[in-house]
């Protein structure tokens, strides 16, 4: 079966696709500071969006940390939406802008199961030049302002 045509709406975003690996840092006042290894995916079906996968481990011993999945919109003026779904009981929905192959994001409605951690707002920076792409994500969450949690640099594979 071959890959479909990437949707016109989508040539502008071009440069996110492919698989995406490198390492991050995470810090927050409420866990020790850790380093991770991460993969993220981010292909297309043909439709005016983009599928987004990503999953890390400890760089220290390789065991699972995090999660999430999701779908890039782009509507139209620069703007970028997207919802992501996290295995520990919380789903996101982001919205923000584009500019050139910089993409600024802060979330507009945050769900959680009952069992879930509280986080009440994220905003993502990502940034793409050639095959590196560079994120920062802060969060507020569990009564802490909002403020850095994670930063990394990812390098395109495939």
């Amino acid at each position: 079966m071959s890959s479909p045509d990437l949707h016109p709406d989508l040539e502008a975003v071009r440069f996110l696709l492919g698989t995406w690996e490198g390492a991050g840092k995470g810090v927050y006042p409420t866990i020790e500071p850790f380093a991770y290894r991460e993969e993220v995916r981010i292909s297309h079906v043909g439709k005016p969006f983009l599928v987004y996968g990503q999953r890390t481990w400890a760089e220290s011993d390789g065991r699972p940390l995090h999660a999430e999945t999701g779908y890039w919109r782009f509507p139209p003026g620069g703007r970028v939406e997207l919802v992501l779904a996290h295995p520990t009981g919380v789903v996101e929905v982001e919205e923000g802008t584009i500019a050139g192959t910089t993409l600024e994001l802060a979330t507009t409605s945050v769900g959680r199961t009952a069992t879930a951690k509280e986080v009440r707002t994220l905003a993502r920076r990502v940034s793409v030049e050639g095959d590196v792409l560079r994120y920062t994500l802060d969060m507020e969450a569990v009564a802490e302002p909002l403020q850095r949690h994670l930063d990394a640099e990812l390098r395109r594979t495939a």
